[in-house]
């Protein structure tokens, strides 16, 4: 009976220190899969009603398209925006901070170096798509009294 209960105590030892590995495992995997240069391809505005409408789209133009948010393992962050006309964009802001991110729940929060904290909920993160939804959201655009949901996505 003891050697039953003693290789019981073990197996539930190594099953507990194996999901441990997979939980850093899976951190490790998306991080590296967030490091890097990430720009805006898109915002959308879906109805918080149906979670399906699409009430508005935006796509940057111009300068815009420049704009880029870095990511690092290291849990640092920036986001540079581009200003100008036409052909002449230049550097006219950027942005430092540190995030956090939990692959298990899909959290993410950015806060900048002038401690501004902005959520987020990962929603799509692949080698080539990041798409975050805004958390809690940006309020309700179409007037229904429902909040709507606020989605970037990001393309490499």
């Amino acid at each position: 009976m003891k050697k039953q209960l003693l290789l019981f105590a073990f197996s539930a030892l190594a099953l507990t220190s194996l999901a441990s590995c997979e939980d850093d495992d899976v951190q490790a995997y998306d991080l590296d899969t967030l490091q890097g240069e990430w720009k805006v391809s898109k915002s959308e505005i879906i109805s918080g009603k149906d979670g399906k409408t699409v009430l508005d789209t935006y796509n940057p133009a111009g300068c815009e398209l420049k704009n880029v948010t870095s990511f690092s393992t290291d849990y640092s962050t920036s986001y540079t925006y581009y200003g100008g006309v036409g052909a002449n964009c230049q550097i006219s802001a950027q942005e430092q901070g540190k995030y956090t991110y939990d692959a298990e729940t899909k959290d993410m929060v950015i806060t900048y170096d002038d401690n501004v904290k902005v959520k987020y909920k990962v929603i799509i993160l692949s080698s080539s798509e990041l798409k975050l939804m805004d958390v809690p959201g940006g309020g309700d655009y179409n007037g229904d009294t429902v909040n709507d949901l606020y989605y970037t996505t990001f393309k490499r």
